[in-house]
């Protein structure tokens, strides 16, 4: 997280102290870094050059329209998981020729929208949704580019719930059954096949599995074209880790430039555009979540750091037990004890806890304390649950700061429900 340090012994987001943001916008709220978001695009980019390529931002890591339209700017594409998604992304400003449509459950509507939409690409996961956006086309006229989405039964390590290459995971069409269907497509009016594309899951922090996974890809390439079917295009769909751990050796994932390189290895020369859908490497170290302590409880057999952020602000550590480094605003002195503290948060679960034992300097009711590495899968995941607002996100560029979804009211937050006059 090159762009979030100490200065003075205050933490800062680039040349803005997240102190002074704290003041302006209250607590929690998420805030993130522009030349971060932009530095991991570009090393993504740069280590596929040499071929044609498309760096598609998943978009459900995060779709802020100012962090959207960060990376718009930039050149990247996105991939999107639902009109909603797609809708968002031609506002912030993707061009339709830059945007993939992914997901195993897109209905007839969406499928409407993305083939009026003209975008660059659907994936396309099972023959019954082969069917619907053949018949969606024809009625409007049009052909839509689609990629075949392969399940090609390939394990990872990594969590189960963000584990999606197996054959008992839903996603994807048996990688046995493309040939025939590929052909089927090819010939279907309505419909453009462009290629193949995979996605073996997320937080990934081992080429291995991807080695795999484009082995598979490449060989089915090249049984397709020897039917004499063609092959414009390879989506290697997204997942590589990153370091929620930083002194640990075996939390730490590839490099892209060695992802990159064992993609090129692959692909470079079959004349195919290379598309990839990174995510959690773009966004994840961009952001973090900034809270203050409430309380500390002190148990029988332990000490509570209680915090005004929630499970509800930020669920992976509940849903996926995942680790997150937490941070003190304000510097630590040199030599500091660290002590043992469960950090939690105010929601009426026991599940909403952040950490149990963490090691941390002494801290005082009133601190301020950063979530690190909460750029994705943080804001874009919370709720209301609880009756507590959504929190505030802000975007820092160099000195400047700007609040790029402000925390609704109490009144706003009930203004879509309403109670029936027969009550």
């Amino acid at each position: 997280m090159d762009h979030f340090c100490y200065h003075n012994g205050v933490l800062h987001v680039e040349d803005v102290s997240v102190e002074a943001i704290a003041a302006e916008v209250g607590t929690p709220f998420y805030v993130y870094s522009r030349a971060t978001l932009l530095r991991h695009y570009e090393v993504m980019r740069d280590a596929l050059s040499g071929t044609d390529s498309l760096v598609c931002f998943a978009m459900k890591a995060n779709s802020n329209k100012a962090v959207l339209s960060v990376l718009a700017a930039a050149g990247a594409g996105v991939d999107v998981v639902s009109a909603g998604e797609m809708h968002m992304a031609l506002a912030a400003g993707f061009p339709a020729n830059r945007i993939v449509f992914s997901g195993v459950g897109k209905t007839r509507a969406e499928l409407e929208a993305a083939v009026r939409a003209g975008i660059h690409q659907i994936n396309v996961e099972s023959e019954n949704e082969l069917y619907t956006l053949a018949e969606v086309a024809r009625g409007l006229g049009k052909r839509a580019a689609i990629a075949f989405r392969v399940n090609p039964d390939v394990g990872v390590d990594t969590h189960e719930k963000i584990a999606t290459g197996r054959k008992e995971n839903k996603f994807g069409i048996d990688w046995e059954r493309i040939v025939p269907l590929y052909q089927l497509a090819s010939g279907m009016p309505g419909i453009d096949v462009k290629g193949i594309g995979v996605h073996i899951g997320s937080q990934i922090l081992d080429l291995v599995p991807f080695r795999r996974a484009f082995e598979r890809v490449r060989d089915l390439v090249a049984t397709l074209r020897a039917s004499g079917l063609k092959v414009e295009r390879v989506d290697l769909g997204g997942g590589m880790g990153i370091p929620y751990r930083r002194n640990i050796n075996d939390q730490v994932g590839p490099e892209p430039r060695d992802y990159g390189a064992l993609a090129l290895e692959h692909f470079r020369g079959m004349g195919l555009q290379v598309i990839c859908e990174p995510g959690r490497l773009i966004a994840g170290n961009a952001g973090m979540l900034v809270s203050r302590v409430v309380y500390i409880k002190k148990g029988e057999t332990r000490t509570f750091l209680v915090l005004d952020a929630g499970q509800n602000d930020l669920i992976r550590p509940t849903l996926y037990d995942a680790y997150h480094e937490i941070i003190p605003v304000h510097q630590a002195d040199a030599g500091a004890p660290l002590l043992p503290f469960d950090v939690v948060g105010p929601v009426c679960e026991t599940g909403d806890t952040f950490a149990r034992q963490r090691r941390l300097p002494p801290l005082e009711e009133g601190d301020l304390v950063a979530f690190a590495t909460a750029g994705a899968y943080g804001a874009v995941m919370s709720s209301t649950y609880n009756g507590r607002p959504l929190v505030p996100e802000v975007l820092v560029s160099g000195d400047r700061m700007a609040v790029v979804r402000r925390r609704p009211t109490l009144e706003e937050m009930t203004a879509l429900e309403s109670v029936p006059d027969w009550l």
